[in-house]
């Protein structure tokens, strides 16, 4: 099981090429050989994960409704803009340009280890993100955390 955490910033080249930092990588597990898939994730990031954790969301989505509208809409949304990448010798992946433009993108990301996945943002749209979120850490936790009645 790959498990990430940590905020690094990193520079996209004009290939939209990324490197992922060194300690994200000493967490993958070796049967993820260096393959991600990338793809479009919640509020203007993308989400990557490595194959095994891909693998473990496939599973989950083959067992939805076809018959549900809203099972249907979420496949079709996380699998049209999937894309495979793999770490190429340089450390980096490939970011698709409708990704990118979907994000936001441009030169800067910042990457976050987030569990079984990593987000990558451009940073102004995250600092947009943070600034514009209506809870505070404190009052999502208290929530989170709260006992089941």
């Amino acid at each position: 099981m790959s498990s990430f955490k940590g905020r690094y910033s990193y520079s996209v080249d004009e290939k939209g090429r990324v490197a992922l930092p060194a300690k994200l990588r000493s967490n993958l597990v070796i049967s993820a050989k260096g393959n991600f898939v990338i793809t479009r994730g919640f509020e203007r990031c993308l989400y990557v994960y490595p194959q095994d954790e891909w693998n473990k969301l496939e599973k989950f989505v083959r067992g939805l409704s076809f018959l549900d509208a809203q099972h249907r809409f979420y496949a079709r949304t996380l699998f049209e803009r999937a894309n495979d990448s793999k770490l190429d010798g340089q450390s980096r992946i490939t970011i698709p340009p409708e990704l990118m433009e979907f994000a936001g993108i441009k030169n800067e990301v910042l990457i976050l280890g987030v569990l079984d996945r990593m987000e990558i943002w451009d940073p102004a749209v995250y600092e947009e993100y943070q600034k514009n979120h209506p809870d505070t850490y404190e009052t999502v936790a208290e929530q989170v955390f709260k006992p089941q009645q």
